[in-house]
C-alpha cells in the first residue's frame, strides 16, 4: 500500500515525537527533583517557624526575669544606701531592712539561675536556626539551579516541538480530509495512535496477532480502501 498511507504513517510518526516530547516536558526528572526541594523547603519553613515560638517564647521569659533582677537589684540598692547614709537608726529597722537585703540577694540568685537555665535551653534552638537557615541556602541554590535547567530543557524541547510541528502539518496537508479526519478521530481515544503498520502478521499498534485469513483479506483490498485492524481498530497501513 503507498500513497496516501505512507504519508498516514509519516505523520503518525510526527505525531508520535510530538506526544513523546510533551511527555518528557512534563516528566522531566529536574521538575520531580523541584518538587521535591520545594517540599522541603516547605517542611523546613514549618519547623523553623515552630523553632521560632519557641525561642520567641524563652526571649519573653529572658526579658521578664530580667526585669525582675534589675527590680530586685535596685530595691537591694536603694535599702543598702539608706542603712549607709544612716537614715534609718533604729535598730529594729535595720535589722528589717538587713533581713530584706538578704532575701533580694537570694531571690535575685534564683532568678539568675532561671535566667541561665533558660539560656540553657535557649542554646540548641538557636543551634537549629542557624542550621535550618544554612540548610534554606543550600535548597534555594538547589532550587534556583533545576528552575533553570527546567526552564532550559523545556526551551530546547519545545523548539524541537516547534520543528516537527512545521513537518507534521506540511505531510498531514496532504492527506485525504476522510481518511485525517478518520484518523484524528482514533487517535484521540486510542493513545495518540491512530494509524499502524502490519508487520507480518502483526498489528505495529495493538501488538496483537492476526489470523491468515484476515491478514490474506487484507492483502486483497483495493489501494484506495480503508484497511482497519480487528482488535484495535486502527488504521492498518499494509
Amino acid at each position: 500500500m503507498a500513497e496516501p498511507y505512507d504519508t498516514l504513517l509519516q505523520v503518525q510518526e510526527h505525531d508520535t515525537v510530538l506526544d513523546q516530547l510533551r511527555h518528557r516536558i512534563e516528566a522531566m526528572p529536574e521538575r520531580a527533583e523541584l518538587a521535591d526541594v520545594r517540599a522541603r523547603q516547605s517542611a523546613l519553613v514549618a519547623a523553623t517557624a515552630q523553632i521560632q515560638i519557641q525561642v520567641d517564647a524563652l526571649t519573653v521569659r529572658q526579658r521578664e526575669l530580667e526585669q525582675q533582677i534589675a527590680a530586685s537589684a535596685k530595691r537591694r540598692h536603694d535599702i543598702e544606701e539608706r542603712m549607709r547614709t544612716g537614715g534609718v537608726t533604729a535598730a529594729r529597722d535595720l535589722q528589717a531592712m538587713d533581713h530584706e537585703v538578704g532575701q533580694l540577694v537570694e531571690r535575685q540568685r534564683t532568678l539568675e539561675d532561671d535566667e541561665l537555665l533558660l539560656m540553657e535551653e535557649e542554646e540548641p534552638l538557636d543551634l537549629a536556626l542557624v542550621a535550618n537557615a544554612a540548610t534554606a541556602t543550600v535548597l534555594e541554590a538547589e532550587a534556583a539551579r533545576l528552575v533553570a535547567t527546567v526552564a532550559a530543557n523545556e526551551v530546547e524541547l519545545r523548539a524541537a516541538m516547534a520543528e516537527t510541528e512545521i513537518a507534521r502539518a506540511d505531510r498531514a496537508s496532504g492527506l485525504p480530509e476522510e481518511l485525517a479526519e478518520r484518523y484524528e478521530r482514533l487517535r484521540s481515544h486510542l493513545g495518540g495512535v491512530g494509524a499502524a503498520r502490519l508487520v507480518g502478521e502483526r498489528c505495529d499498534g495493538c501488538h496483537l496477532t492476526l489470523s491468515s485469513v484476515e491478514v490474506e483479506r487484507l492483502h486483497q483490498l483495493p489501494a484506495d480502501t480503508f484497511a482497519s485492524c480487528p482488535q484495535c481498530d486502527r488504521i492498518l497501513v499494509h
